[in-house]
């Protein structure tokens, strides 16, 4: 059985729910004391039932700074590689999914799905790992599957501030202002569990708009806006060559 299956068969104890509680209390008192982390559009996240929260990502910060938007504890993917023997208990403690980098893992799909069945909030960022620059990636399709198998509402986030705080490849945290900005709920298309490659995709690319324009307001609002794209010049017409002889 892959970690993924091993992680949607394992209902969390009390010592694990517990575990996560403190955690996360630990971690938003931290961010909001050194982040002065602030959250805004909570009235979009369910107060209750599964839903998918997701969030651009641009910092190892972004799983911490989430746990702002919801006080029910939210499962979410992660990288298989740092399921280390200890460090990869804890993980799994705080709701982590092992999930093989850069590919749409089958195992980790289907724990997704059986995640929500259970009536959970689950983590999906759609960039699949972290990313930098002011541009949303190209998305993954794997939300949107989720969605389509499951009816569930999809949640877009925007993060500003954290790329700035602890960039791709560092590995020192400095305090800056995170702000995270939570949008309305992108409802499931027509026709719960349809699979059609086509509304996928569709979805995902509207996925893709929505976090951007959130993570462009975040950014903002965390003093770190975003660049738009260098103006590329029009060309400009040669002058005539003059014949000679």
């Amino acid at each position: 059985m892959s970690a993924a299956g091993e992680a949607r068969l394992t209902p969390p104890g009390r010592g694990a729910l517990a575990f996560y509680w403190v955690l996360r209390g630990l971690g938003i008192v931290l961010g909001k004391t050194f982040f002065r982390l602030r959250a805004e559009g909570l009235e979009h996240v369910p107060a209750e039932g599964p839903f998918i929260l997701a969030p651009v990502h641009r910092s190892n910060l972004d799983f911490m700074v989430v746990l702002i938007c919801c006080k029910r504890r939210m499962r979410y993917l992660a990288k298989d590689s740092i399921f280390k023997p200890v460090i990869g208990q804890v993980f799994k403690a705080l709701g982590a999914i092992p999930v093989a980098r850069g590919t749409a893992d089958r195992a980790a799909l289907r724990a997704c799905i059986d995640v929500i069945e259970a009536g959970e909030p689950l983590v999906m960022f759609p960039e699949g790992t972290r990313q930098s620059g002011p541009e949303v990636d190209d998305v993954f399709d794997g939300p949107a599957y989720v969605q389509s198998r499951t009816g569930v509402p999809i949640v877009p986030v925007g993060i500003g501030g954290s790329a700035a705080a602890m960039p791709v490849g560092s590995k020192m945290i400095r305090p800056h202002r995170i702000t995270v900005v939570a949008g309305a709920p992108l409802p499931a298309p027509e026709g719960k569990k349809s699979v059609r490659r086509g509304a996928i995709r569709d979805q995902s690319a509207l996925l893709k708009a929505r976090v951007q324009a959130l993570f462009d307001e975040a950014q903002v609002k965390a003093g770190t806006p975003n660049e738009p794209p260098a103006a590329i010049e029009p060309a400009r017409d040669l002058p005539p060559v003059e014949e000679t002889g």
